[in-house]
Protein backbone atom coordinates (compact mmCIF):
# COMPACT_ATOMS: atom_id res chain seq x y z
CA UNK A 1 0.00 0.00 0.00
CA UNK A 2 1.39 3.36 -1.06
CA UNK A 3 2.02 5.83 1.73
CA UNK A 4 1.47 9.55 1.34
CA UNK A 5 4.35 11.76 2.31
CA UNK A 6 3.63 14.23 5.14
CA UNK A 7 4.02 17.18 2.77
CA UNK A 8 1.44 15.66 0.41
CA UNK A 9 -1.01 15.18 3.27
CA UNK A 10 -0.53 18.78 4.40
CA UNK A 11 -0.95 20.09 0.85
CA UNK A 12 -4.08 18.02 0.28
CA UNK A 13 -5.52 19.17 3.61
CA UNK A 14 -4.90 22.81 2.71
CA UNK A 15 -6.62 22.38 -0.65
CA UNK A 16 -9.64 20.77 1.01
CA UNK A 17 -9.85 23.53 3.64
CA UNK A 18 -9.61 26.25 0.98
CA UNK A 19 -12.23 24.55 -1.20
CA UNK A 20 -14.65 24.14 1.70
CA UNK A 21 -14.01 27.74 2.72
CA UNK A 22 -14.76 28.93 -0.81
CA UNK A 23 -18.12 27.16 -0.89
CA UNK A 24 -19.03 28.53 2.56
CA UNK A 25 -18.03 32.02 1.39
CA UNK A 26 -20.06 31.66 -1.81
CA UNK A 27 -23.13 30.42 0.06
CA UNK A 28 -22.87 33.34 2.49
CA UNK A 29 -22.60 35.82 -0.38
CA UNK A 30 -25.42 34.14 -2.28
CA UNK A 31 -27.79 34.36 0.68
CA UNK A 32 -27.15 38.04 1.35
CA UNK A 33 -30.21 40.25 0.98
CA UNK A 34 -30.93 43.88 1.91
CA UNK A 35 -32.47 44.21 5.39
CA UNK A 36 -36.26 44.01 5.21
CA UNK A 37 -36.89 46.49 8.03
CA UNK A 38 -33.98 48.90 7.93
CA UNK A 39 -33.84 51.30 10.86
CA UNK A 40 -32.37 54.76 10.16
CA UNK A 41 -28.64 55.06 10.80
CA UNK A 42 -26.39 58.07 11.27
CA UNK A 43 -25.01 57.89 7.74
CA UNK A 44 -24.57 55.87 4.55
CA UNK A 45 -21.41 54.87 2.69
CA UNK A 46 -21.40 53.49 -0.84
CA UNK A 47 -18.30 51.94 -2.39
CA UNK A 48 -18.31 52.80 -6.08
CA UNK A 49 -18.32 50.15 -8.75
CA UNK A 50 -21.46 50.72 -10.76
CA UNK A 51 -24.57 52.86 -11.17
CA UNK A 52 -26.78 50.35 -9.34
CA UNK A 53 -24.85 50.82 -6.09
CA UNK A 54 -25.06 54.61 -6.36
CA UNK A 55 -28.80 54.66 -7.02
CA UNK A 56 -29.49 52.28 -4.12
CA UNK A 57 -27.46 54.47 -1.74
CA UNK A 58 -29.13 57.66 -2.97
CA UNK A 59 -32.57 56.10 -2.53
CA UNK A 60 -31.67 55.25 1.07
CA UNK A 61 -30.61 58.85 1.63
CA UNK A 62 -33.84 60.12 0.07
CA UNK A 63 -35.77 57.79 2.40
CA UNK A 64 -33.94 59.39 5.34
CA UNK A 65 -32.11 56.20 6.31
CA UNK A 66 -29.04 58.35 7.00
CA UNK A 67 -28.16 62.01 7.51
CA UNK A 68 -25.37 62.09 4.92
CA UNK A 69 -23.95 59.90 2.17
CA UNK A 70 -20.29 59.34 1.34
CA UNK A 71 -19.53 58.07 -2.16
CA UNK A 72 -16.09 56.50 -1.79
CA UNK A 73 -13.75 55.85 -4.70
CA UNK A 74 -15.08 58.19 -7.38
CA UNK A 75 -12.78 59.17 -10.24
CA UNK A 76 -10.60 62.22 -9.40
CA UNK A 77 -12.19 64.24 -12.21
CA UNK A 78 -15.78 63.41 -11.25
CA UNK A 79 -17.79 66.27 -9.77
CA UNK A 80 -21.32 66.54 -8.43
CA UNK A 81 -22.76 67.82 -11.70
CA UNK A 82 -21.43 64.73 -13.46
CA UNK A 83 -23.01 62.53 -10.79
CA UNK A 84 -26.32 64.31 -11.21
CA UNK A 85 -26.34 63.37 -14.90
CA UNK A 86 -25.84 59.64 -14.27
CA UNK A 87 -27.72 59.08 -10.99
CA UNK A 88 -31.15 59.77 -9.52
CA UNK A 89 -29.80 62.49 -7.20
CA UNK A 90 -31.01 66.05 -7.69
CA UNK A 91 -28.87 69.15 -7.24
CA UNK A 92 -30.29 70.03 -3.83
CA UNK A 93 -29.55 66.57 -2.41
CA UNK A 94 -26.03 66.53 -3.87
CA UNK A 95 -25.20 69.92 -2.40
CA UNK A 96 -26.67 69.39 1.05
CA UNK A 97 -26.02 65.80 1.97
CA UNK A 98 -23.57 63.98 -0.33
CA UNK A 99 -19.78 63.95 0.03
CA UNK A 100 -17.28 62.57 -2.49
CA UNK A 101 -14.10 60.65 -1.76
CA UNK A 102 -11.76 60.90 -4.75
CA UNK A 103 -8.73 59.37 -3.01
CA UNK A 104 -9.57 55.68 -2.54
CA UNK A 105 -8.33 53.31 -5.25
CA UNK A 106 -9.23 50.00 -3.61
CA UNK A 107 -11.13 48.51 -0.69
CA UNK A 108 -8.43 49.36 1.84
CA UNK A 109 -8.53 52.94 0.57
CA UNK A 110 -12.32 52.95 0.81
CA UNK A 111 -12.11 51.85 4.44
CA UNK A 112 -9.40 54.38 5.31
CA UNK A 113 -11.17 57.36 3.76
CA UNK A 114 -14.55 56.25 5.13
CA UNK A 115 -13.10 55.93 8.64
CA UNK A 116 -11.78 59.50 8.49
CA UNK A 117 -15.18 60.75 7.30
CA UNK A 118 -17.01 58.83 10.04
CA UNK A 119 -14.69 60.17 12.75
CA UNK A 120 -15.06 63.74 11.50
CA UNK A 121 -18.84 63.50 11.95
CA UNK A 122 -18.74 61.30 15.07
CA UNK A 123 -21.08 58.73 13.51
CA UNK A 124 -21.73 55.49 15.40
CA UNK A 125 -24.10 53.61 13.10
CA UNK A 126 -23.41 53.46 9.35
CA UNK A 127 -25.09 51.66 6.45
CA UNK A 128 -22.63 50.19 3.94
CA UNK A 129 -23.76 49.76 0.32
CA UNK A 130 -21.77 47.59 -2.09
CA UNK A 131 -22.21 44.41 -4.12
CA UNK A 132 -23.00 41.25 -2.17
CA UNK A 133 -19.74 39.54 -3.20
CA UNK A 134 -17.75 42.59 -2.05
CA UNK A 135 -19.56 43.02 1.28
CA UNK A 136 -17.62 40.57 3.53
CA UNK A 137 -14.26 42.17 2.74
CA UNK A 138 -15.65 45.71 2.97
CA UNK A 139 -17.13 45.11 6.42
CA UNK A 140 -13.92 43.39 7.53
CA UNK A 141 -11.72 46.34 6.50
CA UNK A 142 -14.08 48.94 7.98
CA UNK A 143 -14.50 47.09 11.28
CA UNK A 144 -10.75 46.67 11.58
CA UNK A 145 -10.32 50.45 11.55
CA UNK A 146 -13.40 51.30 13.63
CA UNK A 147 -14.48 48.56 16.01
CA UNK A 148 -16.64 51.03 17.94
CA UNK A 149 -18.92 51.71 14.95
CA UNK A 150 -21.86 49.52 13.94
CA UNK A 151 -21.72 48.80 10.21
CA UNK A 152 -24.99 47.64 8.64
CA UNK A 153 -24.56 45.70 5.37
CA UNK A 154 -26.90 46.68 2.54
CA UNK A 155 -25.86 44.38 -0.32
CA UNK A 156 -26.68 45.12 -3.94
CA UNK A 157 -27.46 41.83 -5.68
CA UNK A 158 -26.69 41.82 -9.41
CA UNK A 159 -26.55 38.03 -9.85
CA UNK A 160 -29.07 35.70 -8.21
CA UNK A 161 -26.78 33.06 -6.73
CA UNK A 162 -29.50 31.38 -4.70
CA UNK A 163 -31.59 30.19 -7.64
CA UNK A 164 -28.88 29.54 -10.23
CA UNK A 165 -26.09 27.01 -10.60
CA UNK A 166 -23.27 29.56 -10.28
CA UNK A 167 -20.60 26.83 -10.43
CA UNK A 168 -21.29 26.45 -14.16
CA UNK A 169 -21.26 30.20 -14.88
CA UNK A 170 -17.71 31.20 -15.75
CA UNK A 171 -18.01 34.94 -15.11
CA UNK A 172 -19.75 34.49 -11.76
CA UNK A 173 -17.30 31.80 -10.66
CA UNK A 174 -14.34 34.00 -11.59
CA UNK A 175 -15.72 36.95 -9.59
CA UNK A 176 -16.39 34.77 -6.55
CA UNK A 177 -12.95 33.13 -6.68
CA UNK A 178 -11.24 36.50 -7.09
CA UNK A 179 -13.14 37.99 -4.18
CA UNK A 180 -12.52 34.92 -2.01
CA UNK A 181 -8.77 35.22 -2.56
CA UNK A 182 -8.91 38.93 -1.71
CA UNK A 183 -11.01 38.22 1.37
CA UNK A 184 -8.43 35.71 2.61
CA UNK A 185 -5.72 38.29 1.97
CA UNK A 186 -7.63 40.87 4.00
CA UNK A 187 -8.27 38.33 6.74
CA UNK A 188 -4.54 37.69 7.11
CA UNK A 189 -3.49 41.32 6.53
CA UNK A 190 -1.87 40.57 3.18
CA UNK A 191 -1.26 43.29 0.62
CA UNK A 192 -4.37 43.71 -1.50
CA UNK A 193 -3.57 42.37 -4.95
CA UNK A 194 -5.87 40.94 -7.54
CA UNK A 195 -5.36 37.42 -8.83
CA UNK A 196 -4.31 39.01 -12.10
CA UNK A 197 -1.19 40.51 -10.54
CA UNK A 198 -2.10 44.15 -10.08
CA UNK A 199 -3.75 46.43 -7.56
CA UNK A 200 -7.51 46.32 -7.38
CA UNK A 201 -9.09 49.20 -9.28
CA UNK A 202 -12.50 50.58 -8.48
CA UNK A 203 -14.79 50.49 -11.50
CA UNK A 204 -16.15 53.83 -12.56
Amino acid sequence: MRRFRPISVILLSCIIVLAVGFFIFSEKVGNMLPPADLEPADAIIVLTGGKARLDVAIELLQDKKGQRLLISGVHPTTNKKALQRVTIANEALLNCCIDLDRTALNTIGNATESAQWIRSHNYKRVIVVTNNYHMPRSILELSRLMDNVEFIPYPVVNSDLRNTNWVTQGDVLRVLLTEYVKYLGALFHLTELSVFGGPEQIEQ
